[in-house]
């Protein structure tokens, strides 16, 4: 138990240099773009879930929202696929890194604002000030709604990054809880080990949740703004 907790969480270096990098680019790898007349398993059900996916996530949108559909779901597969494979033995997570979920969040953010500016500016505008607010709120209303929309972007990459960084700090300590108390008790260590593996479900089922919660939440600012 010598390791630090948060060495996982370290940027992996290759000869000094960072690989963050290469490893961003890794998740493309796994969905490969279909080049025969007949797909195979695989394929067809990616092609399935994507399906699924944008039809339910886009049912909101109206036309000019919908040509958001290509960022939105590059952007589900991305988190998702990142979170999975951070779930593998001596792998890498960049999702807890909390400057690469502010880069895909302040951006994605700052276009919403800004299409919504630009096609609804009367509507975005009235966001700032609810109708039929007294006089003497006003000024200390628009105050806390740019407040709040200034926060979004942080929101979003705090609660993804908080959300895997915790799921990976309890499977390390039960991790290490179960590999020390198999020199003291048997039957304690293989109870542990139980909660490591319904933790290591959960994890998975958390690294999808995160990613479709990350998009839809980019989504209904999309929609709020177009």
């Amino acid at each position: 138990m010598n390791e630090n907790l948060f060495s996982s969480f370290t940027t992996p270096t290759m000869m000094g240099l960072p690989i963050v990098i290469l490893i961003t680019m890794f998740p493309g790898i796994m969905f490969p773009s279909p080049n025969r007349l007949i797909n195979n398993r695989l394929i067809s059900i990616q092609q399935w879930l994507v399906q699924l996916t944008s039809k339910q996530m886009l049912s909101i949108h109206n036309q000019k929202g919908q040509t958001w559909a290509l960022m939105l779901m590059s952007l589900i597969l991305f988190i998702g696929s990142t979170n999975l494979l951070g779930l593998l033995p001596h792998s890498f997570t960049p999702t807890t890194q909390l400057s690469l979920n502010l880069g895909m969040a302040i951006p994605l953010w700052a276009g919403t604002v800004i299409t919504g500016f630009r096609h609804k500016t009367k509507a975005s505008l009235a966001h700032f000030l609810p109708q039929g607010t007294p006089l003497p709120l006003i000024p200390m209303l628009i105050i806390i709604e740019t407040i709040s929309l200034f926060i979004q972007p942080m929101a979003l990459a705090v609660r993804l990054t908080a959300n895997i960084t915790a799921g990976h700090l309890l499977i390390h300590l039960i991790g290490g809880a179960t590999l020390a108390l198999m020199n003291i008790s048997t039957v304690t260590a293989m109870i542990t080990f139980s909660i490591l593996v319904l933790l290591t479900i959960l994890e998975f089922a958390v690294a999808l949740i995160q990613a479709y919660v990350f998009t839809l939440l980019v989504s209904l600012y999309l929609h709020d703004n177009t």
